[in-house]
């Protein structure tokens, strides 16, 4: 059998990815493939494009060929030659089972049942399928094998409750809330009272105002139209002439008002008093200033800090509303605010600095004071900067609403770290009380992100703040006083991933998926080998 391979991203393109949906899907690939190669040949194209000719030689020379789609169904070619199938990462409770825009690739329930079957990432997700495609449509649970790619950093970096100290590096830059100087005063402008007025001295008298010679009035008159021409400088057309129009009543009132009549002098005065109110929105959006363009770090270099105490860590993107990161960060803060030796570490898989970088200084200023310290890195971190991330972390914090797998999670239990998760969607597939500290949630309605109706048509999950700021609170408590629970829950993430996610399980279960016995081609498959029900 030959297994052919596409992601949108490469390994070429990889560091310049950060942050996009397909971003997940390349490691997806990348940690399947040993598994696929020990069943087949494996070829990885570059493009869409090369399937169909790569699978028609591999058929003349008599060959057997499967295309694995690793993206999501509306984005994966329907009218390819190769029989395709799907790998999917879902983590809401019901897939897309009708179209929009004139797109019928947007209904997935058509697009797998054309392809007779499909790889899910977790059972949450072929729950999922079962709903829309019957209970018998021919489903594979298969978590990414990643347990034996962290054997090294286990061995490297022990588990423990408290670290000594770790260096973390990137080529970034590195946000530190210690470093910051932070501040609520610093987001509004100060309100500085006016000075009561002194009464005059007899010996005092009042400068009058210099008589308005023709030569100051031109004076007036070049000062604010060079200040209008040097503030609209790269502005809008809306903006600029607003600025004109602030300048010339500027240079009316200072210099050429008393040269009008009085009674013009009144007419002008009055319309202005009794513009129409419905103007007023229009003439406030037109001349409304774009908030000015933070000055933001430099992310060139190679910067680095230092952690230590009780650290917690999360990586995720901040674009992605399903990650809930203003509440990660607020009971973090919260629970910590009086404890030094606590630091949560952020780990941003988003390439552009300035879609976060004033949000989140902005929610640390409105948190501050706090004795805690937060740490973000923003930069791509390359497999030995990843692994001292490993090893400097105390616990893994998730608080998402909703989750496909979380390949980060299953990472840091890999490597022995107990976690702060919710036990829902694609988690509750090895999340409980022996690996972490649970946070509670309830459902919510939700919209498909790809759906540009913006209807509500599935269910995600809404964290617990209080449950979570508990969490945080309970792990330290266990971090600093009960290092003997700490290390079983270590002990047990670790195990939890070798039962769930090692390359022998995920091995053996798709080898029974693409070649079935001939007991199981009579009748339809056991739904713990095919649909993903039994445990992993």
């Amino acid at each position: 059998m030959n297994f052919i391979l596409y992601s949108d991203v490469n390994d070429r393109s990889i560091s310049q990815s950060l942050g996009r949906p397909e971003y997940s899907y390349y490691f997806v690939l990348k940690a399947y493939r040993p598994v696929l190669e020990s069943l087949g040949r494996v070829h990885v194209v570059d493009s869409i494009g090369e399937v169909d000719p790569l699978y028609r030689r591999l058929q003349d020379e008599g060959e057997e060929s499967l295309f694995l789609s690793f993206a999501p169904p509306h984005k994966t070619p329907a009218d390819l030659h190769c029989p395709t199938l799907c790998v999917v990462a879902w983590e809401f409770d019901s897939i897309p089972d009708e179209h929009w825009d004139n797109d019928l690739r947007q209904n997935w329930s058509r697009t797998l049942a054309r392809q007779g079957r499909v790889i899910t990432l977790s059972s949450h997700t072929a729950q999922a399928v079962r709903k829309a495609l019957g209970e018998d449509f021919p489903v594979l649970v298969l978590p990414t094998p990643l347990w034996e790619t962290f054997a090294s950093v286990r061995d490297q970096y022990p588990s423990t409750p408290i670290s000594p100290g770790a260096t973390l590096q990137t080529i970034g830059c590195i946000i530190d809330s210690r470093a910051l100087g932070l501040s609520a005063d610093g987001l509004v402008a100060p309100i500085i009272p006016e000075p009561e007025p002194r009464p005059l001295a007899e010996s005092e008298t009042i400068a009058q105002a210099p008589h308005l010679t023709w030569r100051r009035r031109l004076f007036i008159g070049k000062h604010y139209l060079r200040e209008s021409l040097r503030e609209s400088a790269g502005q809008s057309l809306p903006r600029r002439l607003f600025i004109f129009r602030h300048y010339l009543h500027q240079a009316y009132g200072e210099g050429f008002r008393d040269l009008v009549p009085e009674r013009l002098r009144g007419l002008i005065a009055r319309v202005r008093r009794e513009r129409p109110q419905a103007v007023e929105p229009v003439i406030e959006a037109l001349s409304a200033q774009p908030h000015p363009q933070a000055n933001l770090p430099d992310t060139t270099e190679r910067v680095e800090t230092q952690v230590n105490g009780v650290v917690y860590v999360s990586v995720f993107n901040p674009d992605d509303g399903r990650k809930n990161w203003h509440q990660l960060i607020t009971a973090f803060c919260w629970a910590m605010r009086e404890v030094e030796d606590a630091t949560l570490v952020l780990k941003m898989t988003q390439s552009d600095l300035s879609t976060y970088y004033v949000e989140m200084l902005t929610l640390l200023s409105q948190l501050s004071p706090f004795s805690c310290r937060v740490v973000v890195m923003h930069g791509y971190l390359d497999d030995q900067q990843f692994a001292r991330l490993y090893g400097a972390a105390s616990f893994y914090v998730n608080a998402s609403r909703c989750e496909g797998l979380c390949l980060p999670l299953m990472e840091f239990m890999a490597c022995g770290k107990p976690v702060i998760a919710p036990a829902h969607t694609a988690m509750q597939d090895y999340i409980d009380e022996r690996v972490a500290f649970i946070v509670e949630s309830s459902q919510e309605p939700a919209v498909w992100p790809q759906d540009t109706r913006i209807l509500y048509r599935t269910l995600r999950h809404r964290p617990d703040w209080g449950s979570l700021k508990n969490a945080y609170q309970n792990s330290y408590r266990v971090a600093k006083e009960q290092p003997e629970r700490y290390q079983a829950m270590s002990a047990a993430a670790s195990q939890r991933m070798a039962d769930y996610c090692s390359f022998n399980v995920v091995q053996q279960r798709l080898k029974e998926f693409f070649e079935p016995t001939p007991t199981t081609q009579s009748r339809p498959a056991p739904a713990a080998a095919v649909a993903g029900t039994a445990p992993c």
